[in-house]
């Protein structure tokens, strides 16, 4: 009797650890070996690097939100408590893009505020 491999699933297997580590360098891309072990370490800094990247998104639609604002003699901080206080009703990210799009809009908004 011949004996019995498993051939197209242990293919398989190994071939889903070698597409998930494409774009690896050296043998991390080639050879199960190293592919696994570095597929199993990418793994485990992928919830650390997406809670990182929301962190770093937000800094910079503060960023862009100040700098529009600072032309229009606020900081911030005191946009951010006057459109508070108005009840704006735009979050970061909205205003982050009418800042960043339509200065002529953000200009609008800030005067909305400051009345």
């Amino acid at each position: 009797m011949p004996r019995a491999t498993n051939n197209p699933a242990s293919k398989q297997r190994r071939k889903k650890i070698l597409n998930r580590a494409k774009g690896f360098f050296g043998r991390g891309k080639s050879t199960i070996r190293a592919a696994t072990r570095l597929t199993e370490r990418a793994d485990r800094y992928a919830g650390v690097h997406r809670r990182l990247f929301r962190r770093d998104i937000r800094s910079l639609w503060i960023m862009r939100i100040n700098a529009a604002v600072r032309e229009h003699g606020l900081s911030y901080s005191q946009f951010m408590n006057l459109a508070k206080q108005k009840n704006l009703g735009l979050d970061r990210k909205a205003l982050a893009e009418i800042a960043y799009s339509d200065p002529e809009g953000f200009a609008s908004i800030v005067k909305q505020v400051q009345a």
